[in-house]
């Protein structure tokens, strides 16, 4: 067991099981359902809506691991902390790794995806470049993270809200087309909308890159330590959140794929990550789709705060540690923020935007974030009995996906995952190498 953080690393419980679901929500209903729907209907056409099926199943074993695990060492840094706990210093380092990789692709899909829905809703000149704005919005989330929880905690309602009101609209004002198109465009099922992909291939991506739409549950886990009567609230929390996004998920990929065809759909995710708002104007005009374009922004505002807030949380417990630099968990005691962690994290994301390439990003995340939950998994199987809260089959069931899944991605990828892994473990062997100071 790990020792208890020093007074001045040390986080507040002030999150309670609404706020941790609205926290986990805002992290899901985001990127995943506004990008990432497209980028799947790409690789596999309409059989995307499989494939959110599929991915919800292999998220819920996935969260009921993290929730037991979090319910039973409720402490900032996810995984990172139970592989230490559970498995082992250089697994509970790799999963801290995998999550500071994963993690920092996705919040850079967030701010490109942001700042394409944002470049069409208002009236910027049409030569701005995308990652322009995904810098300035990350240097913006970063800057509220830092004023302290609370603060970020209740910006976070007024962005899931407003993103569930756009979904909600768009799913009604899509039903007429969905309804009168649905059987064109549902058939044939496995028809991907990129020709040199195979259809069974291209299917098992779907459902890979759809995994990483539902992984935002993990941010409940990583915030444990702030979160109030943990063991209680963290699975319910983690529960509720993948009942509703699935749910969401599933109806707003039908309603676009039977509106307007997969084709059309992943086609506009190439110019500008905004499919969503394409699908909307080709149904039911410019009124629909700029609600859509300020759900999407708000959605992926969301997105992005609440991953600054989770990779902030493990840069913290990995700099307790000694496995980044100790200066790290340094804890603001005003805002009790961990200022290095949150200033760090939003400089790396923001590296990552200025590269301004959506699906690499997406696809990268991918690899290294069903490694992350396959050692989350790992760790759940090594439960004492009075520990455990769900049949043991569930995270032999989560191991088993995602280690399948990780390798469907394109082999450039998970080749670079691997690659980054291995730099990081030697990075770490280095660094113990050092004689203290």
């Amino acid at each position: 067991m790990s020792d208890p953080p020093s007074p001045d690393s040390a986080l507040r419980r002030q999150v309670g099981v609404a706020g941790a679901t609205l926290m986990g929500l805002g992290s899901i209903l985001g990127t995943g359902v506004f990008v990432s729907i497209a980028l799947g209907a790409a690789a596999t056409g309409p059989s995307v809506v499989l494939a959110i099926g599929v991915a919800a199943v292999v998220a819920a074993c996935n969260g009921l691991s993290s929730a037991q695990l979090a319910a039973n060492h409720p402490v900032s840094g996810g995984t990172y902390e139970y592989g230490y706990r559970w498995l082992s210093p250089t697994l509970g380092f790799v999963a801290g790794w995998l999550f500071l990789c994963a993690k920092s692709a996705s919040a850079a899909t967030a701010a490109l995806g942001f700042a394409g829905y944002a470049l069409g809703l208002t009236a910027m000149p049409t030569n701005v470049p995308v990652s322009v704005v995904a810098v300035a919005v990350v240097v913006l989330l970063t800057s509220l993270v830092l004023s302290g929880l609370r603060r970020a905690n209740w910006a976070n309602v007024v962005l899931v809200s407003l993103t569930i009101g756009a979904l909600a609209v768009f799913c009604i004002a899509g039903q007429p087309n969905a309804l009168r198109s649905g059987g064109e465009h549902l058939t044939p099922l496995f028809q991907p909308a990129e020709a040199d992909v195979a259809p069974f291939a291209g299917f098992l991506e779907a459902c890979a890159l759809m995994f990483v739409a539902f992984t935002g549950y993990g941010r409940i886990a990583t915030l444990g330590e702030e979160v109030v009567e943990p063991r209680r609230n963290i699975p319910r929390a983690i529960v509720t959140t993948l009942v509703v996004s699935a749910l969401l998920y599933a109806a707003v990929g039908f309603v676009a794929i039977a509106a307007v065809g997969a084709e059309a759909l992943a086609a506009g995710v190439n110019e500008k990550p905004a499919p969503l708002e394409t699908a909307a104007r080709a149904f039911a005009g410019p009124a629909v789709a700029n609600v859509v374009a300020v759900g999407a922004v708000a959605a992926m505002g969301g997105v992005l705060l609440n991953l600054i807030l989770g990779l902030s949380r493990v840069v913290l417990a990995m700099a307790r540690r000694g496995d980044l630099p100790r200066v790290l968990a340094r804890v603001n005691g005003e805002a009790a923020s961990p200022t290095a962690a949150v200033m760090t994290t939003g400089v790396v994301i923001a590296g990552l935007a200025a590269l301004g390439s959506v699906k690499a990003a997406w696809s990268f995340s991918a690899f290294t974030v069903l490694g992350y939950y396959a050692l989350t998994n790992l760790a759940a199987l090594r439960l004492r009995p009075d520990e455990r809260l769900y049949p043991v089959w569930t995270a032999w069931a989560g191991l088993a996906s995602c280690l399948f899944l990780a390798f469907w991605v394109e082999p450039r990828v998970w080749l670079a995952g691997v690659g980054l892994i291995a730099l990081g473990l030697v990075g770490r062997w280095i660094a113990s190498r050092r004689p203290p100071r």
